[in-house]
């Protein structure tokens, strides 16, 4: 009799649950009134019922940009309303929240920001592996004539794709 040799299986990332996430908030304003340049994912530093408010889908980045200070990136403006459940230790709505960076991304961002007419503003915020994370941009604020021809460009893709599918039914 030979005997059978039990080898360990590989185990298998599914790329479902490793790649998914679940978006809280989007900051769609910021992609009409700004030129998105580049995207940087941050972590953020949050209290516990802060994190439970987000998980909550209790988050707004409308009105909030990040900043560097000091050598360390900040979100500033955003509100993240307070934990129905929470005690009298509930956190505050508006406070400034850390941003969790390499210091060379850090460094990155400050270069980026001191040039003239860029900004560091949120995309959007998810949970990724039960963790919640930003998506921060590098951007350079739009002029009226540019807003304009955003809108104009839209229309015509969007055009041309209903002409497309009228043709091909």
């Amino acid at each position: 009799m030979t005997k059978r040799v039990r080898t360990k299986k590989k185990a298998t990332v599914n790329n479902k649950d490793n790649s998914a996430f679940k978006v809280i908030s989007v900051n769609r304003r910021a992609y009409y009134e700004y030129e998105i340049i580049q995207n940087l994912e941050a972590g953020l530093v949050l209290t516990g019922t802060e994190i439970k408010s987000i998980r909550a889908g209790q988050m707004n980045i409308q009105h909030a940009f990040a900043k560097i200070e000091r050598g360390e990136a900040w979100l500033i403006g955003s509100h993240i309303a307070q934990y129905s459940e929470g005690n009298i230790y509930n956190h505050d709505p508006l406070r400034p929240r850390k941003l969790l960076l390499h210091q060379k991304e850090i460094d990155y961002l400050s270069g980026s920001t001191s040039q003239k007419g860029l900004t560091l503003i949120p995309l959007r915020v998810y949970i990724k592996k039960h963790i919640a994370k930003i998506q921060v941009g590098i951007a350079r604020g739009r002029k009226l004539h540019d807003k304009r021809k955003v809108i104009i460009d839209r229309e015509q893709d969007r055009e041309i794709r209903r002409k497309m599918s009228e043709r091909y039914q």
